[in-house]
């Protein structure tokens, strides 16, 4: 079931955002040094990137008309397109 009441999704946003800052917080006190915290900050960073690139990239500008309801449906629409174009199909 799809969730869409507001105030339950931001709820759902701000532990996310709990968990996140958690273990960071974690990590950074049970090794306490910068070369971790730049690691840990590159790392968060670049899967946010990666996340954004799978939802909203590919939805608005290379292929529109492709909507994902998560991460898994992403991998497989991603190998599903390379493997068409390994045969000479286009997706």
């Amino acid at each position: 079931m799809d969730i869409t009441r507001p105030r339950v999704l931001y709820l759902k946003a701000a532990l996310f955002v709990a968990g996140g800052v958690l273990a960071s917080t974690i990590l950074i006190v049970d090794t306490p040094s910068w070369k971790e915290a730049v690691l840990l900050a590159t790392a968060v960073w670049c899967f946010a990137r990666a996340y954004y690139f799978a939802f909203y990239v590919v939805q608005h500008y290379a292929d529109p008309g492709y909507r994902f309801a998560g991460l898994f449906d992403f991998v497989r629409y991603a190998l599903r397109r390379r493997r068409g174009r390994r045969s000479g199909r286009s997706g």
